[in-house]
């Protein structure tokens, strides 16, 4: 006896009387009618089918080296899930798929294929996978995301903090300050002020902190320009400390922001003539690299948070604004590696500042054409109603009760029996579901080459014990490096 579970039908259709296959089913199988095994040859026919454009994720297992292919339009479009525990590969088909996608573009049928994908990369693994693609960094300060691209909420969090979300006058200081700093910047580039909001991505003059730290009177010697001077116009005009402690908390965070190398990235000051907001977009879309990584590995987690966010909110508007011809030429696809740190289903996201980006994608990107992988090995940590954004689910293995329960209960009814499987699949295996696959399969994702693959943090003890302790002089460089903030 056994039991299975009916997902497809097949019909031959004349004049090859080829099998074919679609989702669903219209005949039910009767009880004591036979069943037989699938040749090898039918089983091709099945798994390889697909409608449209597909690429290579792998093999199905026990189907005898059967290529599996997913629905390109599906797997992007609709947003796609990568989930497992650490160590189970999923790095390794984030790069598996991108590495699909590039070999497109060398295929007869294609005389012109360039795709436009952007990779938050916390950990720097994929820049040695991608070795011609766009690397931004803070490292080689190639990373351009200026202060003024901040929306309100982005430089509240930015100059004021976690610990003073709180302070509602602090958060009024910043929003007059900042309306106004942002209508100043728009006059030498001919925008109407009228048409500037707190949240308009228009350059302004940030100031120079130097000396405000102590409180002082409105206007005199202390007047400066831009915004940390609109801050200053609305001190209190009096001597008492009290009255000036919320403006000077403000002003000496922006001093400390300035004075750290790492945020140059952020902090670096507009000269009040080009207008650099097309150089800003043209760095995560512009034409060259298909593949835009973003290291993230060099920045404290508050500000990546705010890196991330301002990323994928760039994104979104930048989609959003785009006329309906230029969102069907211009696919855009965002990579979130370690997304429960954005989107949380409980408490308070480590990237917060990311958190109403990432979650506007999942909800609305694909009506523009911005397409979502989400990575995570915590899928139960995952806000669900962005994971049920998802269309299709890549899932390797998980020991965790909780994750592989979470998983259950996000597939559909009749495809839950397969994470039964999931605490036993090996590294590189993975149970493929969803709108990409042409059937749920249990598939190990293709083997790419040394150099193609993500850089692995796994540290090799018996292998590092056996070499001689690093030198005094190598101590003082790591030493050196450190205090720098350079790597």
């Amino acid at each position: 006896f056994g039991e299975a579970e009916w997902i497809r039908d097949t019909r031959s259709t004349p004049p090859q009387w080829k099998l074919e296959f679609e989702r669903g089913v219209s005949t039910f199988p009767l009880p004591q009618q036979t069943v037989y095994l699938t040749p090898k040859a039918e089983l091709r026919d099945i798994y390889g089918q697909g409608k449209g454009a597909t690429i290579l994720l792998g093999v199905h297992v026990g189907s005898g080296e059967t290529p599996c292919y997913a629905e390109l339009n599906e797997l992007l479009g609709k947003h796609t899930a990568i989930l497992g525990s650490t160590g189970a590969g999923k790095s390794g088909t984030v790069a598996a798929i991108l590495h699909s996608l590039l070999e497109r573009g060398g295929r007869e049928k294609y005389d012109k294929w360039h795709p436009r994908i952007v990779v938050l990369d916390p950990h720097n693994e994929y820049g040695t996978a991608f070795p011609n693609a766009g690397r931004l960094s803070t490292d080689e300060k190639s990373l351009k995301l200026p202060y003024w691209l901040l929306d309100l909420q982005e430089t509240i969090a930015l100059f004021i903090g976690k610990t003073e979300h709180a302070a509602t006058s602090q958060t009024n200081v910043i929003k007059n300050a900042l309306i106004k700093a942002r209508e100043s910047g728009a006059v030498p580039l001919s925008i109407p002020p009228g048409r500037i909001t707190v949240d308009s991505p228009v350059p302004y003059i940030l100031g120079d902190p130097t000396g405000l730290d102590e409180f002082g009177k409105k206007g005199g010697v202390l007047y400066i320009e831009g915004f940390i001077g609109e801050i200053n116009q609305q001190r209190p005009n009096n001597q008492n400390k009290k009255d000036h402690e919320e403006f000077n908390k403000v002003i000496r965070k922006i001093e400390t922001l300035l004075r750290d190398t790492t945020m140059n990235f952020l902090m670096e000051a507009w000269d009040n003539e080009a207008d650099p907001f097309g150089e800003v977009i043209s760095q995560l879309l512009g034409k060259g690299n298909p593949v835009r990584i973003v290291d993230l590995s060099g920045i404290r987690n508050d500000v990546a948070g705010i890196a991330s966010a301002v990323i994928a909110r760039t994104l979104f508007n930048y989609k959003l604004w785009q006329s309906h011809e230029e969102r069907e030429a211009d696919p855009v696809v965002l990579v979130c590696e370690e997304a429960h740190r954005y989107v949380p289903d409980k408490g308070e996201a480590q990237y917060e500042a990311a958190q109403e980006a990432i979650r506007r994608v999942a909800k609305e990107g694909r009506k523009y054409g911005l397409g979502l992988l989400l990575v995570s090995q915590r899928p139960s940590e995952i806000e669900s109603t962005v994971l049920s954004q998802c269309n299709s689910w890549i899932v390797h293995r998980i020991t965790n009760d909780t994750d592989r329960k979470h998983v259950q209960s996000i597939l559909p009814d009749s495809l839950a029996g397969l994470t039964k499987v999931l605490s036993g699949l090996r590294r590189q295996e993975a149970i493929f579901v969803g709108q990409a696959a042409v059937l749920p399969s249990r598939i190990l994702i293709r083997t790419l080459d040394e150099k193609q693959r993500p850089r692995s943090h796994d540290i090799d003890f018996d292998k590092g014990w056996q070499t001689d302790p690093l030198s005094d002089e190598q101590l003082k460089k790591i030493a050196e490096r450190w205090r720098l903030q350079q790597r």
